[in-house]
């Protein structure tokens, strides 16, 4: 008798091989057999369902969360069985007792997570990074994680206030340390290094982050850690000011470490095109024998507009911020249904056009009701500019008006990138394109404004099943995308694919009924910190290491997940 036996569902096993019906068993969390199986002690119905490996989510934020929640919430209600955390160059470790906070405010003004609920839930038991690493080993997850090294921490950590000042260059001495402590973590178990070059990351005092002008020097040396340890990963963030220059630092570091090195790849409004110039010169690396690849998103990044987001048309009105933006959503609500504060708030609205809250007040044609389900790809005439004017209303009345609706829990979608041309096609084309992978989920990340966990179902939802203003992409692709291929991007050989002897993640899903719900605020973070989630339903079963973790969504309480200390083979 096996263990436990998935029955006749539609296997999508990951490889990109053809769906077919097969059963699949598993014994001692590990798939022992595909195909016609003998009975097991435990079995799942998967008639009309399709059988995927679990998903694999190389870029997420929870390096915090995996302090206090199990569940590693909301990337588990999706179908994702392993996430990678550490990006961007933010985490949590190595850190002296005199940096907590600095660390705290860096990752809240990076990846706006609440610094009270950080305060609260990080115990910071912890000063080295392997320390750090036996600190979540010691504790039950659901899932499993892998981490990688952060650059900021580290480069404080060795430097102390001078690694903060953008004017100081690390010494020969400091960047031989920062080697030895990359060193010292991936024998630990690490997964990798990651670090970030781009303005747009700031702590919570508006600061920029400590690697923003790091030499290539410091990053060539740190990347020598990695040469002694195969199949590791790097991730950096850059903002591709100068091409010539980026790259000469992306090569540098692949060169050093002989390691994987993925980029984030977006398209930006202000230069729709960068991103082809970028993917060009990522390929023509690769060309090289320069292993680089661009991690990009599953749906434009997306903003969420609300009462109770961190961001509204509103929200910098100074008669909002004096009399409202501290009551409580019912308050607040009653406040703003009187016609004179309506009209008051409209009228400050006006002057709203600096900086970008200002843009994002003023973009009527990219504002969009959300909707529920969402639509991430809404057509021109569902924007607030094109409904006004077919109601002979000003936006920005529409815009207050959809605000208070649904007890003021309505959401609005603004794209901020990915979206220049109104469509989906740019995205696809990326989709498609070599030297390109699935990642920017964010996952435990953006808590009051984006809510990009939910990528694997949108994915599965969007692209394999609903989108009509284009074409769609293959269920057997997108299976394999995020299963297989994220998780040999960071070293994973053991996971991916529904084969006899890979480890036994696996959802069982009813791609008809599969349904993404709209996100909703919840207040379930540590000092009742806000965070907004997503879930789907949809999903019949997720599988952990041959155990179930979910059924229907639901928790069974199971928690089979655990650090993962380094690359691993089949």
């Amino acid at each position: 008798m096996h263990d436990l036996v998935i029955r006749n569902g539609q296997l999508v096993d990951g490889t990109g091989a053809p769906a077919r019906l097969a059963d699949v068993a598993i014994d001692g969390g590990v798939i022992s057999a595909v195909g016609e199986v003998g009975p097991g002690i435990e079995e799942i119905d998967a008639v009309g369902a399709i059988v995927t490996p679990g998903f694999v989510d190389i870029h997420t934020h929870y390096d915090g969360q995996v302090i206090w929640d199990p569940e590693v919430t909301p990337s588990s209600w999706h179908g994702v069985t392993t996430v990678v955390m550490g990006n961007c160059g933010v985490g949590f470790a190595p850190v002296r007792p005199d940096r907590h906070e600095f660390l705290i405010s860096v990752m809240e003004g990076v990846e706006d997570i609440p610094g009270a609920a950080l305060s609260e839930g990080v115990t910071f038991n912890w000063e080295t990074f392997p320390e750090y690493l036996d600190a979540i080993d010691s504790l039950p997850h659901a899932i499993d994680i892998g981490t990688q090294m952060p650059h900021s921490a580290l480069r404080v950590y060795v430097m102390g206030d001078r690694g903060r000042d953008h004017d100081e260059v690390a010494s020969e001495d400091e960047i031989a340390e920062m080697r030895r402590l990359t060193e010292e973590a991936l024998t630990a178990g690490a997964l990798g290094f990651t670090t970030s070059r781009t303005i747009n990351h700031r702590d919570r005092e508006g600061n920029q982050i400590p690697t923003l002008t790091s030499a290539p020097d410091e990053l060539w040396g740190i990347s020598e850690a990695l040469a002694d340890h195969e199949a590791c990963h790097m991730e950096i963030v850059s903002d591709f000011r100068d091409l010539d220059a980026e790259f000469s630092i992306f090569e540098g570091m692949t060169a050093a470490a002989g390691s994987r090195l993925s980029v984030l790849l977006t398209q930006d409004d202000r230069a729709p095109e960068l991103w082809r110039e970028v993917l060009d010169r990522i390929n023509s690396a690769r060309a090289n024998g320069q292993d680089i690849i661009a991690q990009i998103a599953a749906r434009p990044v997306t903003l969420l507009l609300g009462l109770q987001t961190s961001m509204h048309p509103f929200i910098t009105c100074p008669t909002y911020r004096r009399e409202l933006a501290d009551l409580d959503l019912e308050e607040r609500l009653q406040r703003m249904s009187d016609t004179r504060m309506r009209e008051l708030l409209i009228q400050e609205h006006a002057d709203r056009t600096r900086g970008m809250s200002g843009m994002i007040a003023q973009s009527f044609h990219k504002m969009f009701p959300l909707g529920d389900p969402p639509d991430y790809e809404p057509s021109p005439e569902m924007s607030v500019a094109s409904q006004a004017q077919q109601l002979g209303i000003e936006p920005v009345e529409l815009v207050y008006d959809l605000l208070l609706s649904n007890g003021g829990r309505e959401l609005l979608l603004f794209p901020l990138a990915n979206f220049s041309e109104g469509n989906h096609d740019a995205l696809r084309e990326m989709n498609l394109a070599d030297g390109t992978l699935p990642g920017l989920s964010d996952g435990g990340a953006h808590c009051g404004v984006i809510c990009d966990a939910s990528f694997p179902t949108y994915m599965l939802t969007h692209w394999v099943r609903d989108r009509d203003r284009g074409d769609r992409l293959p269920l057997e692709y997108v299976v394999q995308r995020q299963s297989r291929d994220t998780a040999r991007q960071v070293g994973l050989e053991d996971r991916g694919t529904l084969e006899p002897g890979m480890v036994a993640d696996v959802n069982v899903i009813d791609l008809d009924r599969l349904t993404l719900h709209a996100p909703e605020m919840t207040f379930d973070l540590p000092a009742q910190g806000r965070r907004l989630v997503q879930k789907a339903t949809g999903y019949v079963a997720t599988i952990k290491s041959g155990e179930i973790i979910f059924r229907e969504g639901e928790s069974t309480g199971r928690r089979p997940g655990q650090l993962l200390r380094g690359p691993r083979r089949s």
